[in-house]
């Protein structure tokens, strides 16, 4: 087993099943730096890599998702799982940024149990065979088939259809900023569904609403808000990708990171809008401001 000259190549690979898993970049991370010891540490003698490193991976985040859910549902506000940016210069974090990483997807997949969060990703992700997936999660193939497809059922209603065209969504990305640039609420309204949706993830270490906004109307006079205080105190825009959906950056005066809005865009208008403030949650993307202190020092 050649782990040493494996490492580079196996990394992405591990790095986007633990996510998938945890939502979280620096709770990924951690589980692959460990995976990595325990295979190192084993004496197996390994035919196959790829499917040793899955299943390690694997099981620690079964594991360290089950231990995660107390703190989630003690979480202040609404928990969004950390942005990964197309910018993102890390090798490791270069996973297929398709459908099945979106913040809205990943939001959904809370709703599973860790086991069947586990085989759906192998599944629906990987394209595993329920014979091979049977071995990682301790399971019977017939009972992994069987979790897959009640974990299937349970996130089919809320499933995100993107529009297929990523010009078009960047499109209206570019004209909702332009919109919201020239506080033109009309314009803003026409580009939101009628039942569009904004939540905000502070989790009691940044300002931000603790319920999610519904409606068009209430979400555009809200950012319109949101916009010219920011003005006030130098925040801008700026356009970019987050987990392969159009995304706004908010940065202070100063260049730092205040904050990710993912746009998921369906029928050609927004229908869902998830922005993180949580500063723990943005570390991973440079130098991190400060809402709080920026507020007060106003």
């Amino acid at each position: 087993m050649d782990l040493a000259s494996a490492h580079d190549g196996l990394r992405p690979l591990m790095f986007s099943i633990a996510y998938r898993m945890l939502g979280s970049v620096a709770e990924a991370e951690d589980i692959v730096q460990e995976a990595f010891l325990r295979m190192h540490r084993s004496s197996e003698d390994v035919d196959n890599l790829d499917a040793y490193a899955t299943t390690v991976t694997t099981r620690i985040a079964i594991d360290t998702l089950r231990s995660a859910r107390h703190r989630r549902e003690q979480y202040v506000g609404p928990w969004l799982p950390e942005p990964i940016l197309v910018s993102d210069e890390d090798p490791s974090h270069r996973l297929e940024l398709d459908e099945t990483v979106s913040t809205a997807f990943l939001v959904l997949l809370e709703s599973l149990t860790p086991v069947e969060r586990a085989v759906f990703v192998l599944r629906e992700v990987l394209g595993y065979d329920y014979e091979d997936i049977a071995p990682v999660v301790d399971k019977s193939a017939t009972n992994c088939r069987q979790i897959f497809t009640r974990a299937r059922k349970r996130i089919a209603d809320g499933t995100p259809r993107f529009d297929p065209s990523r010009e078009r969504r960047d499109q209206l990305a570019s004209q909702f900023v332009a919109a919201l640039s020239a506080s033109d609420i009309a314009g803003l309204e026409r580009l939101l569904a009628d039942d569009v949706v904004f939540v905000a993830d502070g989790g009691g270490r940044a300002p931000a609403i603790q319920k999610p906004m519904l409606g068009a109307v209430a979400v555009a006079r809200f950012l319109l808000g949101l916009m010219r205080q920011g003005e006030r105190f130098g925040v801008r825009l700026e356009l970019s990708h987050a987990n392969g959906q159009p995304a706004m950056l908010t940065r202070g005066a100063d260049g730092a990171l205040l904050g990710v809005i993912a746009l998921d865009v369906d029928g050609g208008r927004i229908v869902r809008m998830h922005n993180v403030l949580n500063p723990d949650k943005l570390g991973h993307l440079g130098e991190v401001g400060d809402l709080f202190a920026l507020l007060a020092e106003r």
